[in-house]
């Protein structure tokens, strides 16, 4: 940590207060699983129109957990893979300034984190003797948290048998001031509560960028504790817009927070009313970094990619978003599906491609409606359901599609890019090569989002477009991407790419002979692409390369056309 960028001269303390969550515990169990059950309701609280415009995002990854949350309602697969980012930085990524909505979303978290809480436990070995510790050398103790009064207690309670309440001189809860960090009142009650001033004798030890902007507010000195392992890099980055809230020191464990004590006492003999040497406790390790999430890999060299002379998209999930109207008419489609006969037409569950899938076959059959988790992942296209569902049975899906259209009616309007740097794009590529869209999307509804996305649509940007039905098969059916050729006075070979979200759209791809390419905008990792796409015998398709998002995809477009 030697090389991280500090503020300056860090003075001995009085008083150390510390953030619980990330700092002093470990309750990442239960805030990821109430984080996951709140997010879904965003909708419903009115939240989605508050969430930041990606150009106002401090950071790029700030912007890809704002463009997920959007679409999916869900975590970034980063995070949830990683574990290492607090509620508290997530809405302040996700809402900036906007106190009200992040308001209402910590209320709503906190009714979810009801079902949850309790799962607590030490952030790392020996922090109730490093405490102790603290105690001994005649420091003050608090706790400042966002956390809700109900919930603190509680946990202080059961952390390391309540061993750890008798040691604590005063704690502030986000429940019992105005506002949430980084507002600094959550320190200011906790120093207030000691009559302790809030100067650069007291430090607040967080593990967050936001604990630190915290601390800069309160004017108290700021200790970032790196207990989720973040790499050096990372945290020079995090801070190098925003110098004035860098901390005055960087410890990685409690050990490394006591050696920045031991400092003081050897500038100072007489600063802390015990000798640090005679009581330090045994050392105890840092936190492990967390394992690494294994993205995907399947890029191959360039040069094995033919360069494209036409590029053909999916519509939705790939270049629109238009789930929220999906999943309300899947879920009106649904229960019809007995009354129509089509539950005894599925498939067997044994011959599933994978255990989801027949898990999700199983689930329909007894409930006529999708698994919860589907919903929650808003990760499978409506075509995709279809397919696991019926499988080869073309007149059921046929069926299934007719009775999702007669609902779709009634949700079908809103849509928007699926990221907001599409259009350029698309604009940019239509200098290059021919540009297309092939969607199973039936064609009254198509044109209609064709003409409403970003407000003027994109009409002028698509060479051709092929719909549902325009051909008596759709995807993963190869007749779509074959008309399309067609009509663009092309032949059907590798010159075409084909972009899609789904399995279904590489299939087809495959099927046809064009490149296809993988749009991961769900951001599947490497373990679960191998499970959509195994390539074994009876399940061969998987794709000629995988993009992660479309500045990338132009990075690839570009790459090819440069080596022809």
């Amino acid at each position: 940590m030697d090389a991280l960028k500090t503020k300056g001269c860090l003075l001995a303390p009085s008083t150390l207060i510390f953030d619980w969550h990330g700092t002093l515990v470990d309750t990442l169990d239960a805030m990821f699983e109430a984080m996951e059950e709140m997010l879904p309701q965003l909708e419903d609280l009115d939240l989605v129109k508050h969430l930041l415009p990606e150009d106002l995002c401090r950071t790029s990854d700030d912007v890809k957990l704002v463009r997920y949350i959007r679409i999916f309602r869900r975590l970034h697969p980063k995070i949830l893979a990683e574990r290492r980012v607090s509620r508290t930085d997530i809405f302040n990524a996700i809402f900036g300034d906007d106190v009200e909505a992040k308001r209402l979303a910590h209320e709503a978290y906190n009714r979810c984190y009801r079902h949850y809480f309790g799962k607590v436990r030490p952030y790392q070995e020996g922090v109730g003797c490093y405490l102790e510790t603290f105690k001994k050398l005649g420091l003050k103790l608090g706790i400042a948290t966002n956390r809700s009064r109900e919930f603190l207690d509680h946990e202080l309670q059961v952390v390391d048998d309540g061993e750890w309440a008798g040691l604590i001189d005063t704690t502030a809860c986000a429940d019992g001031v105005p506002h949430y960090k980084p507002h600094p009142d959550v320190i200011h009650a906790a120093l207030s509560a000691i009559d302790v001033k809030a100067d650069a004798n007291c430090w607040y030890v967080g593990d967050s960028y936001q604990d630190m902007v915290t601390a800069k507010n309160a004017g108290v000195s700021g200790i970032f504790y790196n207990g989720a392992s973040w790499p050096e890099e990372y945290l020079n980055r995090l801070f190098a817009k925003d110098p004035a809230c860098l901390p005055y020191a960087f410890v990685n464990s409690f050990d490394e927070l006591v050696d920045l004590l031991e400092q003081m006492q050897q500038q100072d003999s007489q600063v802390f009313s015990a000798n640090l040497a005679g009581i330090r406790p045994w050392h105890s390790p840092g936190p492990e970094a967390p394992a690494p999430r294994i993205e995907p890999d399947w890029h191959p060299a360039t040069a094995q990619l033919q360069a494209p002379k036409a590029i053909l998209f999916d519509w939705h999930a790939t270049l629109v978003d238009t789930l929220d109207a999906m999943y309300h008419a899947v879920d009106d489609m649904l229960p019809e599906l007995r009354d129509k006969g089509l539950l005894d037409r599925m498939v067997d569950p044994g011959s599933s491609k994978s255990l989801e899938d027949a898990r999700l076959v199983e689930y329909v059959q007894s409930y006529c409606q999708l698994h919860p988790k589907v919903k929650v992942d808003r990760k499978i296209s409506r075509t995709d359901i279809f397919e696991v569902l019926f499988g080869e049975d073309q007149e059921a899906k046929q069926l299934a599609h007719k009775i999702f259209n007669s609902h779709y009616r009634n949700h079908y309007g809103t849509v928007l890019p699926f990221e907001p740097q599409v259009k350029k794009m698309l604009q940019a590529l239509n200098g290059l090569v021919k540009v297309g869209v092939i969607t199973n999307r039936d064609r009254e509804f198509f044109e209609h989002e064709l003409a409403a996305v970003d407000g003027t649509g994109w009409a002028e940007l698509f060479s051709c477009n092929i719909c549902g039905d325009d051909t008596p098969l759709r995807k993963p059916h190869p007749d779509q991407l074959i008309l399309a050729a067609q009509r663009l006075g092309m032949p059907v070979n590798e010159a075409i790419w084909y972009v899609g979200d789904s399995t279904t759209d590489i299939i087809a791809a495959q099927k046809a002979g064009v490149t296809a390419v993988f749009f991961n905008g769900a951001q599947w990792d490497l373990p679960w692409l191998g499970k959509i796409f195994p390539a074994t015998e009876r399940h061969p398709y998987k794709p000629d390369v995988v993009v992660n998002d479309f500045s990338e995809f132009w990075a690839l477009v570009l790459a090819c056309q440069e080596k022809q």
